[in-house]
């Protein structure tokens, strides 16, 4: 910006906001300070100072009490705004890496197809397969596991790709979203079979997963219709705290 666009108005707009959307995002500024600035953005309420807002909840601040009073006054300012809101949220958890308190006010603010749509979105730019840095995917496949608004089948149709992901950590919050998924009158049609086959593939080398899985099939009181003998295998081997439970995870298939 140039000297002379500091004599108009709108120039001296737009370099208010730009000091404001760098003080919002130094995360070495006094708290006092970074509030002074959120303010600022909020009384502006255009999409770039909302989006500036959305910017506080990718850093921690040392001191953690400010840190979450910050990121608390920043998530009930923007759900303040309701779906004006919505694309300054899109924007930060497509291009962020910290999504989950973004997630949590679109949760407040946007129709269940609307969010639906923005989590497609995330996941096409984060398929299952190997990614250097798995948290994201972590954070929005937690944020399914706890999502109440979507229609049956739709939360847990989203989760089972990531069964047969690169990363440990994220095939076992899959697991772990989907048995939070238990009240879903259709988990069982869209979720039975890809759990069962992630439990027995032979690339699969976690205990802790397969041991999720069955007590998730257990505790459900699935029938294992398909890959009944390999299922009676892995009971029988890898998974003998199990072996007494073939009634719900075998004999009961038919």
């Amino acid at each position: 910006m140039g000297i002379f666009d500091l004599l108009t108005k709108e120039g001296r707009k737009k370099s208010s906001l730009e000091r404001h959307l760098k003080k919002t995002s130094d995360k070495f500024a006094q708290s006092e300070d970074r509030f002074g600035a959120m303010e600022k953005l909020r009384d502006d309420g255009s999409d770039e100072a909302l989006y500036g807002l959305c910017r506080r909840f990718s850093f921690v601040y040392d001191k953690t009490i400010q840190d979450e009073q910050e990121k608390t006054w920043v998530s009930d300012t923007l759900a303040g705004f309701g779906e004006k809101a919505i694309p300054a949220l899109r924007r930060f958890v497509l291009e962020g890496e910290t999504v989950s308190q973004a997630l949590s006010v679109l949760d407040r603010v946007a129709p269940a197809d609307t969010l639906l749509a923005i989590i497609d979105e995330i996941a096409a730019r984060e398929e299952p397969g190997y990614t250097r840095d798995p948290d994201k995917k972590i954070q929005f496949l937690t944020f399914l596991a706890e999502y109440r608004k979507a229609r049956p089948g739709e939360a847990a149709r989203r989760l089972v790709p990531y069964l047969v992901d690169f990363d440990e950590g994220v095939r076992f919050t899959t697991v772990d979203a989907l048995a939070h998924q238990k009240n879903d009158d259709k988990l069982e049609e869209v979720a039975r079979l890809p759990l069962v086959k992630a439990m027995i593939r032979p690339e699969e080398e976690s205990r802790r997963i397969k041991v999720r899985i069955a007590e998730l099939l257990a505790a459900a009181g699935w029938r294992v219709t398909e890959d009944k003998e390999a299922v009676q295998k892995l009971l029988n081997g890898d998974l003998p705290e199990f072996a007494m439970q073939h009634d719900k995870l075998v004999k009961k298939g038919k």
